[in-house]
């Protein structure tokens, strides 16, 4: 690999003007002890820094390329796009035409609301269930990230099941009451805090396969817990699909697990990679929004006709090509299983769960199943495995807290590349 003095100097430029020289933390590989690289371009599977090098890329901007990067239907009708205008705050046939195509993947999502991302889209269903329920309190669950509006930038307090503390400075306790977390994956939490308050809880919000602390698998009965418990006291149940949707199954998470939540959250996908997202659900508790009701939620660029365009494109191609989610599945299946026989024969304990086309990495004996489990892993070792991948051109998320992604643009050399250099890695 290249020496990265080019992208040195553009983060300490990029210091000057932004925090920590990012507009998003995690992109300033401050948890992995080193500087980031600047990139000037991607294609397929692949992604090029300003010092001239070239990775095996598993971030696909946090998710969204699930096509790989610049797919050439995408930007062919982006191209046209553009030139018919890139915003006119007025409604257009395309923001229809995307929703039918989310209706069609995700019969949940009856009514929806486009906006520009996930925080947005949490944000918004949060509102609309507090709003249709007349009720104040959210469950949450540690570990799983829904943006960073204040309600939900909540920590646990004392305890198994607590009313929750603020994780941010600006986060007012008074708004942090408001939510409560639990572990994820713990059901006899869920059914105490129900026990206790469930006349007041409005909503509960989860990732139904947790993506923000690494990635999290749920157990057998944690969904059908909070089905149940939601229904049998009048709280609404939540979905945040903005990372798995599409990626565990092509319907997401309620279509591999069979769950049918009352509002699901999308985002990454759902924009071909240009800021979108939408939360929806069924016609009852949807027609409460503005201006069919009276919870009011706006946006300037909500529908943008580029987003609109670069989704359509998208989704299409999902449901146009034959077995896609399968495919891709067995790719990620393949790195997967490589991955983990190199860890064996290299003598090292790992976890390297797996969902569809998502998959994480923790230096643990033991499994996975919440938030304390992911920080009892040992994140040194996560950090020289890091460092070595990405020296021998393999680009991956740099935090075991966050989860890496397998594009249909992979190819089988890509991916041997990237087991054989884990075998590298896993000696570092």
């Amino acid at each position: 690999m290249n020496e990265l003095k080019k992208s040195a100097a553009a983060f300490s430029k990029a210091k000057k003007f932004m925090p920590g020289g990012v507009n998003s933390p995690v992109r300033s590989y401050s948890s992995v002890d080193c500087n980031p690289p600047f990139i000037s371009h991607a294609r397929g599977s692949h992604i090029y820094d300003i010092d001239g090098n070239n990775f095996i890329d598993y971030v696909g901007s946090w998710g969204p390329m699930i096509l790989g990067h610049a797919n050439e239907k995408v930007v062919d009708a982006l191209k046209k796009s553009v030139e018919r205008g890139t915003s006119y705050g007025a409604p257009t046939e395309l923001e229809t035409e995307l929703a039918e195509l989310v209706q069609k993947i995700f019969p949940s999502m009856e009514v929806m609301r486009m906006v520009n991302s996930g925080t947005e889209a949490t944000m918004s269903a949060i509102r609309v269930a507090r709003g249709f329920t007349g009720r104040s309190k959210i469950v949450k669950f540690i570990g799983c990230y829904h943006g960073h509006s204040d309600s939900l930038l909540v920590n646990a307090g004392s305890g198994a099941a607590t009313f929750g503390v603020p994780s941010s400075p600006g986060v007012t306790a008074n708004t942090a009451q408001d939510t409560i977390a639990i572990p994820f994956n713990d059901v006899d939490a869920v059914k105490k805090i129900f026990a206790e308050c469930g006349e007041k809880i409005a909503a509960v919000i989860v990732e139904p396969v947790a993506g923000n602390m690494g990635l999290v698998l749920p157990k057998e009965n944690f969904l059908p817990t909070l089905r149940e418990v939601t229904k049998k006291f009048g709280a609404l149940l939540i979905f945040d699909e903005v990372m798995c949707g599409f990626r565990v199954a092509l319907g997401g998470a309620q279509e591999k697990y069979k769950i049918k939540p009352d509002l699901t959250c999308l985002g990454k996908i759902i924009g071909g990679g240009l800021p979108c997202a939408t939360y929806g659900g069924s016609a009852e508790i949807m027609r409460n929004v503005s201006p069919d009701g009276k919870i009011y939620q706006a946006g300037t660029l909500s529908g943008n006709p580029l987003a609109m365009t670069a989704g359509i494109e998208t989704l299409k191609i999902l449901l146009d090509t034959p077995n896609f989610t399968e495919k891709l599945t067995q790719k990620t299946s393949r790195l997967v299983d490589g991955l983990k026989e190199q860890a064996k024969i290299s003598g090292v304990a790992v976890q390297i769960p797996q969902a569809g086309s998502m998959f994480g990495i923790f230096f643990s004996e033991r499994e996975i199943t919440n938030y304390d489990d992911a920080c009892a892993a040992n994140q040194e070792k996560f950090k020289r495995w890091f460092k070595s991948m990405l020296e021998q051109g393999i680009y991956l998320a740099p935090s075991q807290f966050e989860t890496l992604f397998v594009s249909i643009a992979h190819t089988d050399e890509d991916i041997s590349k990237t087991i054989d250099a884990a075998s590298t890695a896993f000696t570092a």
